[in-house]
């Protein structure tokens, strides 16, 4: 009798470690370092942003491993999605997405992605931009700007890090509504766009504040507006473009989304270090100092802003000439 009790007692706690295997499994994630993969070259906004990302995770101690920084430029960013989408089910892979260039890589049907190709986990911040030009620019007003856009096509040349970035989305809304027509110049990123507007190589850029803040300081370049909702802290003199008479709003969003095919588990585990991260001190710091809006989305909300900007970001493409009317 003791003989069948012992196996039974021995069956039983068996069936309860079986039952306890899925729960010991999600506590283990993650089992290998993290891979952040950026479509930016490093130095880059989103670049910038998820190395601090990986930075937080490993000193708040959410990860026991170092995560691994990607950086896979090219062709606007179709190389770094195709990368996480060839990833699928690997809950390893954190790709940091910039709303502009990955909604519009979304809604071009040459490049064959969709928002079923990837998991939204969390949206964290608007990263507004800037009008940046050289610190001894003629242009003191956007306004100048536009009028000499607008007498001379093409004239006034403007670095972008991608073409259909924020960067681009903004200047395509400057020339549908004031007629101004700007010549483009794309980079590999917003930090080499700053860079060639502190050379005097071209005009003026349109990337965000963190892309071109070394060059502020030595006043290199001169910031005319600034296109989020309300003047930045680190600007207070720079007037926003609704302030200038254009009801213009444009920023580049940060997020980060992983491959489909995901368990929930790791899902919910990566959205919960986001949260836990943006309550850090290095990253209230890092976001004050950028003028970043902080506006945390869960992954679902984070698809459904994702899929409400569809019909814009087709506009878009439309006019600058890469989908089809």
């Amino acid at each position: 009798m003791k003989q069948v009790v012992f196996r039974a007692t021995v069956g039983a706690l068996m069936c309860a470690g079986m039952l306890r295997l899925p729960e010991a499994h999600a506590q283990s994630f993650p089992s290998q370092p993290l891979e952040l993969v950026a479509h930016t070259a490093p130095g880059g906004g989103t670049d910038q942003f998820v190395r601090l990302v990986g930075e937080i995770l490993l000193r708040e101690k959410m990860v026991t491993q170092a995560p691994v920084i990607s950086n896979r430029v090219g062709g606007g960013g179709a190389i770094a999605y195709n990368y996480a989408k060839g990833k699928k089910g690997d809950p390893h892979v954190l790709l940091a997405v910039a709303t502009g260039t990955f909604m519009s890589a979304l809604v071009r049907p040459d490049l064959g992605f969709s928002l079923n190709d990837f998991t939204p986990v969390a949206f964290l911040a608007m990263d507004p931009q800037v009008v940046a030009v050289t610190g001894d620019s003629k242009y003191t007003h956007i306004k100048e700007l536009i009028e000499a856009a607008k007498r001379e096509p093409n004239s006034i040349v403007s670095a972008i890090a991608s073409a259909t970035g924020s960067g681009r989305l903004f200047q395509y809304m400057l020339e549908k509504q004031t007629g101004a027509k700007f010549n483009y110049v794309s980079f590999k990123s917003g930090s080499e766009a700053g860079t060639a507007v502190a050379g005097g190589h071209v005009h003026l850029t349109t990337e965000n504040h963190s892309e071109v803040a070394a060059h502020l300081e030595s006043k290199k370049v001169r910031v005319l507006a600034v296109t989020g909702e309300k003047r930045m802290a680190a600007l207070p003199n720079v007037p926003t473009m609704k302030e200038l008479g254009f009801p213009i709003v444009v920023g580049t969003g940060r997020g980060i989304v992983m491959p489909a095919g995901v368990p929930r588990e790791p899902v919910v585990a990566v959205e919960n270090m986001l949260r836990r991260m943006m309550a850090s001190k290095q990253w209230k710091d890092y976001s004050a100092g950028n003028n970043f809006e902080e506006n945390f989305l869960d992954g679902a909300q984070f698809r459904k802003y994702l899929e409400s900007r569809r019909d814009e970001f087709r506009d878009f493409l439309t006019h600058v000439g890469l989908l089809k009317k």
